[in-house]
This record gives C-alpha cells, sequence and structure tokens, in this order.
C-alpha cells in the first residue's frame, strides 16, 4: 500500500489565506483613497465595500472560498468595469498602488512574482479606452 500523495496547497493556502488578501486589499485602497484619478471612480464615501468585493474575487481566484461567486454571480471583470474609463492613466495609477500592496506583504519570490504577473495582466485587460484624458476646463 502506498501513502498518498499530499495535495499541493493552493495558492490561496500558500500565502496565508484571508488576511493576506485582507492587508493586500487594504494597502491597495489606502493609496486609491488618496489618488486624484482613481478616488473619483468610487462614488460612494466609503471604499469599504469595493475594497471587500476585491477581496472576496481575489480570495476565490487563488483557491479560496467561492464567497464572491455565490453573492455576486460571475466575475464578468470587463462588463463589471464598463462603466468606468479606463485608459493607460488609470491602469497605470492602479498599478502602481497595487505594487506598493503587493510588496508590502513580503511574500517568497515566486508567490509575488505569480501574484504580481497576474494583477499586471488584469489591469492591462481592463483597459477600455487609448484615449488620453481630457483636461479640466
Amino acid at each position: 500500500m502506498t501513502a498518498p500523495v499530499p495535495e499541493e496547497a493552493s495558492f490561496f493556502a500558500a500565502v496565508g489565506g484571508e488576511p493576506t488578501f485582507r492587508r493586500l486589499v487594504d494597502k491597495f485602497y489606502e493609496g486609491v483613497a488618496r489618488d486624484p484619478l482613481l478616488r473619483p471612480m468610487y462614488p460612494e464615501e466609503d471604499l469599504g465595500p469595493a475594497a471587500d468585493r476585491l477581496t472576496l474575487f481575489l480570495m476565490q481566484y487563488w483557491g479560496g472560498p467561492n464567497t464572491y461567486s455565490a453573492t455576486r454571480g460571475h466575475p464578468r471583470l470587463r462588463m463589471r468595469h464598463a462603466p468606468f474609463r479606463v485608459g493607460p492613466a488609470e491602469r497605470d495609477a492602479w498599478l502602481t498602488h497595487m505594487r506598493a500592496a503587493v510588496d508590502s506583504l513580503a511574500l517568497p519570490g515566486p508567490h509575488r512574482t505569480a501574484l504580481w504577473e497576474y494583477l499586471e495582466r488584469a489591469a492591462y485587460f481592463l483597459v477600455n479606452t487609448m484615449d488620453p484624458t481630457e483636461p479640466a476646463h
């Protein structure tokens, strides 16, 4: 009789589970709260609901509980972001805050790289205009 092969831990479990993803998203939204380009995209006063949605989405994506889909349905990222102008400037601002958040976790190299590469691909995927931002008059 052979011993069962241990199941490989999900990325979610390997990086520390929900507390890690909450720290990531909290740090990200600290930057968003002060960002003149991104903050207006969140009309609600409290960024907490947006932070909860992002946390649940990322946890599910990386192998955690499926609470996001159970409460909100399929992620449909492009559709959910379609009402917002997401151009190169918004993408770059988002990536700046997300880079600081990823770096703040001090994850081991392979985990940090995997997480960052996914987030970077997602940011580029969600760009829906290449028009430069209109200057305010």
